[in-house]
């Protein structure tokens, strides 16, 4: 969450009459690094989710149920998505080691959203027939719950900008 007040100076404690408000341009400032953090996300996610999207469409209904190819499709743009993220969205905050298996847990949590909603979907005779529809209605879904997580994974912070 942006800070959107301050300590006054050479006060120790945070109490509500203590808080001063941020200057705007500070504020504006906060809000641009968020906005140019979500669209280093949204560029490495593009690229993550182009190589899941592809796989999968390759697999569904050629040679696995919709569900099926999702499995094998979702973990490809995990990795591709694991290397992007480590190397140039965020920064590590913890061993590699720990970052990888805290976003192969989230990822974990993802595929099962996703898959869930593929499954849903799929119900209806013309997302079922146009899986590129319903892939991209899962992607954008779970793209706002990768987000959250995966910056904690990586800088132990969801919402604090620097």
């Amino acid at each position: 969450m942006c800070v959107l007040f301050s300590k006054k100076s050479g006060e120790q404690g945070a109490s509500p009459a203590s808080l001063q408000p941020l200057p705007m341009r500070t504020f504006f400032h906060k809000i641009f690094k968020l906005v140019r953090l979500q669209a280093r996300f949204a560029m490495s996610g593009a690229i993550a989710t182009a190589v899941d999207y592809g796989v999968y469409l390759s697999l569904v209904h050629r040679v696995l149920s919709p569900v099926a190819a999702n499995t094998v499709s979702y973990p490809a743009g995990v990795l591709v998505n694991f290397f992007l993220h480590r190397n140039f969205v965020f920064k590590l905050q913890r061993p590699t080691y720990q970052a990888f298996g805290l976003s192969m847990l989230v990822s974990a949590g993802g595929m099962g959203i996703s898959s869930a909603i593929i499954y849903l979907l799929s119900k209806n005779y013309y997302l079922n027939e146009n899986q590129y529809i319903t892939k991209l209605i899962s992607a954008g879904i779970v793209f706002f719950y990768n987000f959250f997580f995966k910056r904690y994974v990586f800088e132990k912070r969801v919402f604090e900008v620097d």
